[in-house]
C-alpha cells in the first residue's frame, strides 16, 4: 500500500513517501480570476505551484495571487482542494491510487478538530480513505533522524512562513508547547515597509524574500550586498538599490527575538527534570528561516542552549512524517485518525 506525508505549509507544500523520499517541493499558492455568477464568487484557476508564484507582482489586473493555507488553516477549502490534486497527479497518485494509499497530514500544535476536518474533507476530495494526523514538533525531531521516547524529553522550534511551531515534549506528548503566528513572511512584509517608507523604493514579494535569504545574516561582521530592482515609491520610476546584510539586520533580529520569548515562556514553564533534559539534548531546529547565517549561534548564544540543525532544515518535517508513516509503532504512537 502506498503511503504519503504531506506538510501543506502556508508557504510551500511538501511530499514525501517513503522508499522514494521527498518527491515534490513547490508554493502553497495559486493564480485565479476573480468571476461572479448568479451573485457568488468563483473563481478560474489559471496556474498553480511555483508557475502561480512566479506571477506574484506580475499577474494581469484581474488575476490574483491566492494562498489557500495561511497560518496552519484552511482559508479556500475548494481551492486547497484542486491544489493538492495538482500537486499529487504531478507525482502520479491519481484518485484512483489515492483510494488505496494512507495519507498523513503534517499540522500546527493545537490545531482544532474544526480545522482538521477541513484537511479531511481535502484528502476525501482528493480520493483517499484513509487519513492520519501528526503535529509539526513530532514530525521534526524524527527529521533529524532522532528517536522519540517515553523517558527522554525532546524540544522542538519550527520556524515557518506564517507559523511558529514551540514544543517540549515526549512518546508520551506535549509536555510545554505553543504555536505563534510569526514566520519569514512577516520579515518579507516588513522588508517591503521598511524600503517603501525609509528609501522610496517599492519592491515586490519575491524580491523581499530573494533579499531577505541572500543578504539576510545574524552574524555581526557579516556584510553581504545585493542590488535589488523595483520602483520609485513616489514617481513609480524602474529603480535600483544596494542593500547589505547591516541594512536589514535589525528587521531579521527584531523577529527572531520575538520569535525566541515565546520559546522562553516555554522553558518557563517545563518541570526542573524536563528542563535539565532539555539543557542537555539542545532545541531541534526545522523550518526554512533557520537556513539564514549565524541563525543557529545566534539561538544558542541568547538562550544559552545548545541548538541541532538537520541537513535540510525545510524538508525536516515532511521526511518525518514519512518516517512515522514508514514505521507502524510510530503511526501508532505518534498520529491520530
Amino acid at each position: 500500500m502506498k503511503r504519503i506525508a504531506v506538510d501543506l505549509g502556508s508557504g510551500i507544500t511538501k511530499i514525501y513517501m517513503p522508499g522514494c523520499g521527498v518527491v515534490l517541493t513547490e508554493a502553497t499558492c495559486m493564480a485565479v480570476e476573480e468571476m461572479y455568477s448568479a451573485g457568488k464568487k468563483k473563481y478560474a484557476v489559471k496556474a498553480c505551484g511555483d508557475k502561480a508564484r512566479a506571477l506574484s507582482g506580475r499577474a494581469a489586473k484581474n488575476t490574483i495571487i491566492v494562498n489557500p493555507v495561511f497560518e496552519g488553516d484552511i482559508t479556500h477549502p475548494n481551492l486547497a482542494s484542486y491544489l493538492l490534486s495538482y500537486f499529487l497527479e504531478k507525482v502520479e497518485v491519481t484518485p484512483r491510487v489515492a483510494k488505496r494509499a494512507e495519507l498523513i497530514f503534517i499540522v500546527p500544535c493545537g490545531v482544532t478538530e474544526n480545522v482538521k476536518d477541513k484537511y479531511r474533507q481535502i484528502a476525501q476530495d482528493c480520493g483517499f480513505e484513509t487519513v492520519y494526523f501528526t503535529i509539526v514538533p513530532f514530525a521534526a525531531v524524527l527529521g533529524h533522524n532522532a528517536s522519540i521516547s517515553e523517558s527522554t524529553p525532546k524540544f522542538s522550534l519550527d520556524i515557518g512562513y506564517s507559523i511558529t511551531n514551540i514544543a517540549a515534549f515526549s512518546r508520551d506528548g506535549i509536555i510545554s508547547g505553543l504555536n505563534v503566528n510569526l514566520g519569514g513572511g512577516n520579515i518579507d512584509k516588513h522588508l517591503i515597509e521598511e524600503f517603501s517608507l525609509n528609501s522610496d523604493f517599492k519592491m515586490g514579494t519575491l524580491t523581499a524574500e530573494r533579499l531577505k535569504n541572500t543578504v539576510g545574516s545574524l552574524l555581526h561582521d557579516d556584510n553581504k550586498m545585493s542590488v535589488i530592482d523595483g520602483r520609485n515609491a513616489t514617481t513609480g520610476a524602474p529603480a535600483s538599490l544596494s542593500v547589505n546584510s547591516e541594512r536589514i539586520y535589525p528587521i531579521i533580529t527584531a523577529y527572531v527575538d520575538k520569535i525566541l520569548e515565546y520559546v522562553q515562556l516555554a522553558l518557563a514553564k517545563l518541570p526542573p527534570d524536563v528542563s535539565s533534559a532539555v539543557m542537555r539534548g539542545g532545541i531541534y531546529l526545522t523550518g526554512g528561516l533557520v537556513k539564514l547565517d549565524g541563525l543557529p549561534e545566534y539561538i544558542e548564544e541568547k538562550l544559552n542552549i545548545p541548538v541541532i540543525m538537520p541537513e535540510e532544515p525545510q524538508l525536516a518535517v515532511v521526511i518525518g512524517g514519512g518516517a512515522i508513516l514508514a514505521d507502524d509503532n510510530l503511526l501508532n504512537g505518534l498520529a491520530t485518525e
